[in-house]
């Protein structure tokens, strides 16, 4: 009888500091997630945080048009899915973004920090650190039953 071939727990993303690569960033996780035989929902939160995240950085993050590298790590544990998004823009920690000003409409309130409010809703974890020139922000995701429910699927960010 023959080993079953173990399945590699961790998808490793690379990409340059442009916002067209975000779509394909998606497209992994989610072949990703259908491989581990997660949920959509799943896979649908851990994309819209990422997105998120790496508009903002790729938008926001550097002074120059010099590409920069941004790193993104995956990795199925027991009972959830860790992100690490590394980027060498400025410092920008997303635990301590605003929260939006709730009062009135959208036209009438501030809308500053609402992905990063979607995050941090979507997310089970979020957290911050700057090492060596770098922002790391690490996401937990959940997935063991149980587990927080995230809105149905839509169209896939980015």
């Amino acid at each position: 009888m023959s080993e079953p071939i173990p399945i590699d727990r961790t998808l490793e993303i690379s990409l340059v500091n442009d916002l067209r690569e975000i779509a394909g960033v998606a497209a992994r996780i989610d072949e990703f997630c259908e491989g581990r035989s997660l949920p959509p929902q799943i896979a649908y939160a851990v994309n819209l945080a990422i997105d998120e995240l790496l508009t903002n950085a790729i938008t926001n993050g550097y002074g120059d048009d010099d590409p920069h590298r941004v790193e993104i790590v995956l990795r199925e544990e027991a009972d959830a899915l860790v992100v690490i998004i590394v980027d060498d823009g400025v410092a920008f920690d997303p635990t301590e973004a605003p929260t939006p000003d709730g009062g009135g409409s959208l036209d009438d309130s501030s809308i500053d920090g609402l992905g990063f409010l979607l995050v941090r809703q979507m997310m089970d974890g979020v957290e911050y650190r700057r090492l060596q020139g770098c922002n790391i922000v690490t996401l937990t995701k959940r997935t063991e039953a149980g587990a927080d429910t995230v809105p149905e699927p839509g169209p896939s960010p980015g």
